[in-house]
């Protein structure tokens, strides 16, 4: 099923460890519409950059977010967040042109140096953006 021209469900719910480990990642009604908009949003990244957006993690079912060690707060769990990268331009880039844009985010974090999180919100977008790298936690803006 397609959310929006280029994102499907089953792309923004697909997870290897639920396929392994026979965990349900259907997202409920809720989280189905949340995805339109993170799909949304999506769409905007991939119209800004000109390529192809690579989604590795969308909704994420409790039993998932669990197993994985997701935060009890994760975006994840009501289909408002994605990890992504971008084909050819690297995650600082990405992170870098989406906070100057007018591509409506809640949180955008570079993660690692190796992919980004996008979060949306279905009120005011409080635009955070914020940095992690092993052994500092969470960094105010691109570090």
């Amino acid at each position: 099923m397609r959310i929006s021209p280029h994102f499907t469900l089953d792309e923004m719910t697909v997870s290897q460890l639920a396929a392994r480990e026979g965990l349900d990642n259907n997202p409920p009604a809720e989280a189905r519409a949340n995805l339109q908009l993170l799909c949304n949003a999506l769409e905007q990244v991939r119209a800004l950059f000109g390529a192809p957006v690579i989604v590795s993690s969308g909704y994420r079912s409790p039993a998932v977010n669990q197993r994985i060690g997701g935060a009890l707060t994760s975006k994840h769990l009501l289909g408002l967040a994605a990890d992504f990268t971008v084909i050819e331009v690297s995650p600082r880039e990405v992170v870098r042109r989406i906070s100057e844009s007018a591509i409506p985010f809640d949180q955008l974090i570079l993660e690692f140096d190796d992919w980004v999180h996008l979060a949306v919100s279905r009120s005011a977008p409080r635009r955070q953006v914020l940095t992690i790298r092993k052994g500092t936690g969470y960094l105010p803006g691109l570090q």
